[in-house]
Order: C-alpha cells, then sequence, then structure tokens
C-alpha cells in the first residue's frame, strides 16, 4: 500500500506521460520493446484500424526480460502480432536496442536499408512512457512527425495488470526523472515540466520511490 499523497502524485505523473495525440494514419508504427506485450497488441489493433501498412518491433532483452522474452522483446513482439492476424511480411523486426534512443536509431536505420520511405511514425509506448519515448525520437529523428500511442487504460487499471503498486510508482518516477535530466545529455528534446509535477516528482523520491532511477540521481544529496 503507498500513502493518498504518493498515488495522487503517481497520478499527476502519469497525467504529464500521456501525450493525448490522436492515432492517424502514418508510414510506420515502431512498437517499443518491453516486459508489456499490451505493446504488441496495440500497435495491432493500429495496424488493423488501417492506420499503418508496416511495424516495426524493436528490442533485445533486458534484465526483467530476459527470462520471459529468451528470443528477445521484438521477437516476441513479433509472434504475437502474427497470432493475432498480422501477415509476416507487414512486420519487421529489429532485435538489438537495449534502450529507446537504440530503440529509434536502429528502426530508423532498418528502414533505411529496406527502402522504406518514411514520412510519420506511430509510436506505441507503455503508457507510462509516452513522453519519453516522444522526446527522444524527436531528438533523434527530428524530420519526421511522431504520433504517440499506448494502450487506453488508466493508472489503476495498469498497477492492478502488473500486480505490483510500488513498482509502477518507482518507473513513474524513473520516466519523469529522465525527462528533466536527459535533455541536458543531448538523448531528449527539451520539455516544459509543470510546477505540480516537478514537485510531485521529488515528494516521491524522497518517498523512497527510486528503484528506476538513472544512477546521477539516485546519488544525488
Amino acid at each position: 500500500m503507498i500513502s493518498t499523497q504518493a498515488w495522487a502524485d503517481a497520478q499527476r505523473l502519469w497525467d504529464f506521460q500521456q501525450m493525448g495525440h490522436e492515432p492517424r494514419p502514418c508510414s510506420v508504427a515502431i512498437g517499443l520493446g518491453s516486459h508489456d506485450l499490451g505493446v504488441a497488441d496495440t500497435t495491432v489493433d493500429l495496424y488493423r484500424r488501417g492506420m499503418v501498412p508496416l511495424i516495426v518491433f524493436t528490442g533485445a532483452t533486458s534484465r526483467t526480460t530476459r527470462e520471459r522474452m529468451p528470443r528477445g522483446e521484438a521477437e516476441h513482439y513479433r509472434e504475437r502480432a502474427i497470432e493475432l492476424g498480422v501477415p509476416a511480411d507487414d512486420i519487421l523486426v529489429e532485435p538489438q536496442a537495449r534502450n529507446t534512443g537504440e530503440n529509434i536509431r536502429f528502426s530508423r536505420a532498418l528502414l533505411e536499408d529496406r527502402g522504406v520511405p518514411v514520412s510519420s511514425v506511430l509510436l506505441v509506448s507503455k503508457p507510462y512512457e509516452e513522453r519519453r519515448a516522444y522526446a527522444t525520437a524527436r531528438r533523434l529523428w527530428p524530420d519526421v512527425e511522431w504520433v504517440s500511442a499506448s494502450t487506453p487504460m488508466t493508472l489503476a487499471e495498469y498497477a492492478d495488470s502488473i500486480q505490483d503498486v510500488r513498482l509502477v510508482v518507482d518507473m513513474l518516477v524513473g520516466a519523469q526523472q529522465r525527462l528533466m535530466v536527459y535533455p541536458q545529455q543531448g538523448f531528449m528534446i527539451e520539455q516544459v515540466i509543470p510546477d505540480d509535477v516537478a514537485a510531485a516528482f521529488e515528494r516521491l523520491r524522497a518517498d523512497g520511490f527510486t528503484s528506476r532511477l538513472a544512477p546521477e540521481a539516485a546519488e544525488r544529496p
């Protein structure tokens, strides 16, 4: 259990991550690999709705997916999409990326190598990382239009699906921290952080929701 204040602060971070983009037809969808097969399901839904003619799934494995997805996140996503009826020829797999920046760079290189013209991308991520993914993509591939998407669900629904409320809050805090520090390191475009969001982040950090922070912030006085 977490306090009422901590839950309210987590809700602020969750709401800020939601970009509020309306899905529209794009050149391609890029589904960012993770532990969450919901990303694959949402990407397939967008494909079925005629939003994209082609899907790229990107991702190797991480410490949280090594056992669950031994063939790699992107490959497991591909298998899920084929199970759901997407033709194999409409799916490309990028199996090497180990972070969001590599997801974008390696997917771009794959599409260029295949000669796929890209003017717009539906970027499908976990719900609590929409803004983080968008800011990274805009920095690394600025000459295309990015439309953010994720599984439509509330914070409470997502926490129920993960079955670990504290971990979900830790992940929200980690995503928010990166929005605040990564632009200075050249990894993302700058985002305007509302005062109430910054204050929510600081309260959660002070309360010990730090397991997903980058080391610099975790060790900061």
